[in-house]
């Protein structure tokens, strides 16, 4: 891992285009020697999008892989590049909302596209923030993400283990949280919400956590711009009595936003994930 992690910090000199580029020819290559992600990708396509020919989703799955690769290797430049550099290859539209940041708690909700890490660094280059994060198996990994991710601003990472309440008093500390909420962590704390008309067993959290804490809730979405010219970050204007009354139609609301968000940019979400893990008692595996 330390050769990776050594590899990334001498690859991140390069042009974006170049990176870029080099990055679409693993994920090529990835694509036809993972299988068993390939299965995923291919599954969680035909689930989600069955409108669209079985060619059509072989050939979305490539790409998905492709930039999922140029993403990891991209990673480097948000790690070690200078602010100013960064500067130039993130475009924000239309700002960091620090002014609402600033007004009272509040949830940064982020999708799982491949390119989320630059919505977290957009943020950091003007605001400190908590989130909850999945410590690596590899130590030295874990250390390089970390350091990652905290090297602007003083930021909270909490390990999921030490569940909500931290959090909580981060928020109420006048710390954003970060939250990616849209990965299937198993049953527990969640609801199965349908995500493109399949039941998903979907985290509760973002509502939970906003009427506990009267956060306004704000989405963030991470795309990449084309021509190998960086990458866009998107913040939406804040939702409306969120969550309200019902948890669950306040999660569907969540997923059927993020369904919204996919089809504008299909091939950059996180595909490679087993998003329907977990099924309702009874149903079988669908992978």
């Amino acid at each position: 891992m330390r050769a990776v992690l050594v590899l990334m910090w001498v690859l991140h000199w390069l042009p974006l285009p170049v990176l870029g580029r080099l990055g679409e020819g693993v994920g090529s290559l990835l694509f036809m020697v993972i299988r068993k992600r390939r299965h995923i990708t291919l599954t969680n396509l035909s689930l989600c999008l069955p409108q669209l020919s079985e060619a059509e989703r072989l050939a979305m799955a490539k790409r998905h892989f492709q930039v999922y690769a140029r993403s990891v290797l991209e990673r480097g430049i948000l790690w070690w590049a200078s602010e100013a550099r960064l500067k130039r290859l993130i475009q924000i539209d239309p700002a960091v909302p620090m002014a609402a940041m600033a007004d009272g708690p509040t949830i940064l909700m982020c999708p799982h596209f491949v390119s989320l890490d630059v919505a977290g660094v957009a943020v950091m280059l003007e605001s400190s923030l908590c989130s909850i994060y999945t410590q690596q198996r590899s130590k030295v990994f874990d250390a390089a993400l970390r350091k990652g991710r905290s090297r602007f601003r003083p930021v909270k990472l909490f390990s999921r283990a030490e569940g909500v309440k931290p959090i909580i008093r981060a928020m109420r500390e006048g710390l954003p949280f970060f939250m990616l909420p849209d990965m299937d962590f198993g049953a527990k704390d969640a609801e199965f919400v349908s995500f493109f008309g399949v039941p998903a067993a979907t985290l509760t959290a973002v509502p939970r956590i906003a009427a506990t804490t009267r956060a306004k809730v704000i989405p963030v979405i991470a795309t990449i711009l084309p021509g190998y010219k960086g990458w866009k970050v998107t913040f939406h204007e804040p939702w409306k009595n969120y969550p309200g009354e019902d948890i669950v139609a306040a999660t569907r609301y969540m997923n059927a936003f993020i369904e919204q968000e996919i089809l504008k940019a299909p091939t950059e979400y996180f595909w490679a994930h087993k998003r329907f893990k977990t099924r309702p008692l009874g149903e079988p595996s669908v992978y």
